[in-house]
């Protein structure tokens, strides 16, 4: 199979991990009180907060002023002290969550292999449907910067664990161990280099098509696509095989992983009549009622999700109305009876069905799974050089 990995060299702080990681830029983007705790946290200190734009923020007049500042911060830490570069290798991380320890492995994708557009095989591949509304300001954010510090986290599949198995047995340097801010959980990561890496390179290609596909950061994983398709058409062609913006840094996740539990993400229809879309919903899909919720007899996953969907935006065409999106089943029942509106239950998609369903350029529909809460996110760490400058 075609090598789509590279083993590359990343940048950490010299120093104070707690205040230099902070959570995926997508999170809380209706809590603006979060992002105001951690700026308090951080204070003056160095720190990954300087070089994002969360979401949040998105939209304000300032928002062209703040990705400037975001350039600015990149080239103020290279040309200081803050940061330190690795000899080339990967970093294997475990990350606490509620669901157990999560292990990752840090490495470079080819994004030459990455396909976001339906009905395209890759090698890489999204695992939603890419928004250009969402898709503009990562790539504004990306354009005319020195570095990267991605929050994509991508599946493989290994069932036999054998690449952790590997370096859980290595006696790797430890590059830091801490607690990550706002109940992020606890990260610890280790250094593994050139010569083990590229054995561990080689365990996760995975046999079929896709061997890889984003698990958490569609849109970061498109930008970085859609920046490197900008920056190749300035290139010789000799100089495309190398370049930095060719390549992104991600977590790369064993599917498998015990810690890894997909959670369904449930359909909340509002501002309809309760009963007239429960009385529609029923006569095209044999349902359980309980209360305002529905819980249909249709499959887990993406057939359930896309059938749902299909029904829900129907409804809210011809009526009026809004769908939001619910995670949790208590939480659901709770705002359909509060809000009186109408619910509807899915079920949890099953692992093994995950990389199958992707085939040949399939895109799953969107909010079909969920990794965890939001700050079981991954939090910005590593970073990377991305381009000449």
């Amino acid at each position: 199979m075609k090598n789509c990995l590279r083993i590359p060299r990343m940048l950490l702080p010299r120093e104070g991990f707690e205040k230099w990681a902070v959570i995926a830029c997508d999170q809380f983007t209706q809590d603006r009180a979060y992002w105001e705790r951690v700026a308090r946290t951080v204070a003056d200190a160095p720190s990954t907060l300087r070089f994002i734009l969360p979401e949040v923020y998105l939209g304000e007049e300032d928002e062209e002023a703040r990705i400037a500042a975001v350039r600015k911060c990149m080239y103020d830490a290279l040309e200081s002290d803050v940061l330190t570069k690795l000899t080339r290798g990967l970093v294997f991380c475990e990350r606490t969550t509620r669901t157990g320890v999560r292990r990752g492995i840090l490495c470079c994708i080819d994004l030459e292999e990455f396909s976001s557009e339906e009905g395209v095989p890759a090698l890489i591949r999204s695992s939603e449907e890419v928004l250009p509304a969402r898709l503009a300001p990562r790539l504004a954010e990306r354009e005319n910067v020195p570095l990267e510090f991605p929050h994509a986290i991508l599946f493989y599949r290994d069932k036999k664990d054998r690449a952790v198995k590997i370096l859980l047995r290595e006696e790797l340097e430890q590059l830091y161990d801490f607690d990550l801010m706002e109940g992020g959980g606890h990260l610890t990561g280790w250094f593994v280099p050139e010569d083990c890496a590229e054995e561990i390179v080689q365990l996760l290609h995975g046999k079929g098509e896709p061997a890889f596909a984003v698990a958490d950061g569609n849109h970061s994983v498109a930008a970085a696509k859609a920046h490197w398709e900008n920056v190749k058409r300035t290139l010789k062609k000799e100089e495309t095989a190398r370049h930095p913006a060719r390549f992104m840094l991600c977590e790369l996740v064993n599917l498998y992983d015990p810690s890894v539990v997909f959670y369904p993400i449930h359909r909340l229809v509002k501002d309809v009549e309760t009963e007239a879309f429960c009385d529609f919903f029923m006569k095209n899909v044999r349902c359980r009622r309980e209360g305002n919720v529905l819980i249909p007899a249709l499959p887990a996953g993406a057939e359930g999700v896309r059938r749902t969907d299909e029904l829900c935006e129907a409804f809210v065409r011809a009526n009026g109305g809004a769908i939001d999106y619910v995670h949790g089943d208590r939480e659901l029942a709770l705002r359909a009876s509060q809000e009186d509106c109408a619910g509807v239950m899915l079920a949890a998609m099953d692992k093994d069905d995950f990389f199958p369903a992707l085939k040949g350029g399939v895109n799953f529909p969107k909010k079909t799974f969920s990794l965890g809460g939001a700050k079981e996110k991954r939090y910005y760490l590593e970073g990377r050089e991305i381009s000449y400058d």
